[in-house]
C-alpha cells in the first residue's frame, strides 16, 4: 500500500454538527454518508462489515488495530457487505495469518467501500456516545466543510434498508429435520448455519412474504432474522407475525424480535448510540444466569409497553436495563434482541438455537396426540 500513501490518500470524516476528523484512506476512493456508529469488538471486523444489519452506517471500530489477520473465506455474513464505510484507529496493510486471502484493504476496494485510519476513534466514540449517532460523511479535503454539514442536517436518509439487504427470491438449504421458515429481513449467515448445524431443513424467504405464503411451505418453525433500520419501517412484516402467531412455533432474532414484539402490541425506540459489540452482558430472569454476548441494535422495544401484551420479559441488558428477550405466555414464541449465533463473538446463548428445536419437537408432538 505503499504507493498509496500521501496527500492523495488523506481523507476526512465530516459530522452533522461539524466535527471534522482528518486521516489516512484506504479501502475504496469514494465520498460516502451515513449514521455513525460504534462497536466495541476486539475481534470480527471482517464479520462486521459484511453484517447487513449495518446497512448504510458507517462504522468505527473501537479497538484499535485493525486488518492484522487479514480476510478469509469463512467469516462473512453476507456475500455483499452493506456498510457505506469503516473507520479504525490504526490500519494493517500486511496482514499475517494462516486463513488468510486477502487484506481488508483489497475488500472494501473491490466492494466499493471507503475506509478511514489515523483518528482518534476514542473520542470519536465518546462524542456518538455522549450526543448520539451523528450523520457523517467521509470525503476529500478539497469539500465545502460548511456546505457538508448543512447538506448532513438537512438530509433525509432512506428507510428502505430490509427491502434492499434481503433476498429477493426464497432458496432451500435441505436438512433431514425439522422444516423451518427463515424470514430473511437481512440475515447473518451465522444463524442459517446454526439452523443446519441442527439438522434444519430451512428454506429462506424475502422479508415481505405473507403468512398465507410462509404456512404453505408446511413449517415446524418460523425464525425471524436480524436486519438494519427501524422496526416500524416493516408493517407488512408486522401483520404476518400477527397472522403467524400460534400458528408454529416463533423465534425471533434482534430485528426479528422487535417485530415479533411490536406484533403483540409493544412499541419500540431509538437508543441514543445502541448496543454494537460483542462483549454485552445479558441477564436471564429466570436463572440469574449472565451471558456476554453479541449485539448489534440501534432500537429496543419499550420495558413498559410490555405490560399492555401477551410478552412476558425474560431478559434484560445488565449495562442499561433495556429488553433483551421476550416470550409469548399462550403461544410458542420467544425472541431475543441479542444474537445467539455470535459470528464474531461469544457463544454463550447458542443453546437457544436447540431450545428452538425442543419447542418444535414439543409442539409436533402435541398436534400427533391432539
Amino acid at each position: 500500500m505503499g504507493e498509496r500513501k500521501g496527500d492523495s490518500m488523506k481523507r476526512q470524516l465530516i459530522l452533522e454538527d461539524g466535527t471534522v476528523f482528518v486521516g489516512e484512506g484506504f479501502g475504496a476512493d469514494k465520498v460516502m454518508s451515513g449514521e455513525v456508529v460504534f462497536n466495541t469488538g476486539m475481534t470480527g471486523y471482517q464479520e462486521i462489515l459484511s453484517d447487513p444489519s449495518y446497512c448504510d452506517q458507517i462504522v468505527t471500530l473501537t479497538y484499535p488495530l485493525i486488518g492484522n489477520y487479514g480476510i478469509n473465506r469463512d467469516d462473512f455474513e453476507s456475500i455483499t457487505p452493506a456498510i457505506n464505510g469503516l473507520i479504525v484507529k490504526e490500519y494493517e496493510a500486511e496482514p499475517s495469518h494462516w486463513r488468510e486471502e486477502e487484506s481488508l484493504d483489497t475488500l472494501l476496494q473491490a466492494k466499493g467501500i471507503p475506509g478511514l485510519s489515523g483518528i482518534d476513534t476514542r473520542k470519536l466514540t465518546r462524542l456518538i456516545r455522549n450526543y448520539g449517532t451523528l450523520r457523517g460523511r467521509i470525503c476529500s479535503l478539497e469539500v465545502d466543510t460548511e456546505a457538508v454539514v448543512q447538506e448532513l442536517k438537512q438530509a433525509t436518509f432512506a428507510n428502505d434498508q430490509v427491502h434492499r439487504v434481503s433476498t429477493k427470491d426464497p432458496y432451500h438449504a435441505p436438512g433431514r429435520g425439522n422444516r423451518v421458515v427463515l424470514v430473511d429481513f437481512g440475515m447473518k449467515h451465522g444463524i442459517l448455519q446454526e439452523l443446519i448445524t441442527r439438522q434444519c431443513d430451512v428454506v429462506v424467504v424475502p422479508y415481505n412474504t405473507n403468512a398465507d405464503e410462509i404456512l404453505r411451505l408446511n413449517p415446524d418453525g418460523i425464525m425471524l432474522s436480524n436486519g438494519p433500520g427501524d422496526p416500524v419501517d416493516v408493517p407488512g412484516a408486522i401483520e404476518t407475525i400477527k397472522n403467524l402467531l400460534g400458528k408454529v412455533p416463533i423465534f425471533g432474532i434482534c430485528l426479528g424480535h422487535q417485530l415479533l414484539s411490536l406484533a403483540c402490541g409493544a412499541t419500540t425506540s431509538k437508543l441514543q448510540f445502541g448496543h454494537r459489540g460483542s462483549n454485552h452482558p445479558v441477564r436471564e430472569l429466570g436463572t440469574g444466569k449472565i451471558a456476554i454476548t453479541a449485539q448489534n441494535h440501534g432500537y429496543t422495544v419499550d420495558l413498559e409497553s410490555l405490560a399492555t401484551t401477551s410478552l412476558e420479559l425474560t431478559h434484560v441488558a445488565v449495562n442499561d436495563g433495556t429488553v433483551e428477550g421476550v416470550r409469548h405466555v399462550e403461544y410458542p414464541a420467544f425472541s431475543v434482541q441479542y444474537h445467539p449465533e455470535a459470528s464474531p463473538g461469544p457463544h454463550d446463548a447458542n443453546d437457544l438455537f436447540d431450545s428452538f428445536v425442543t419447542m418444535m419437537e414439543t409442539e409436533k408432538k402435541a398436534t400427533v396426540h391432539a
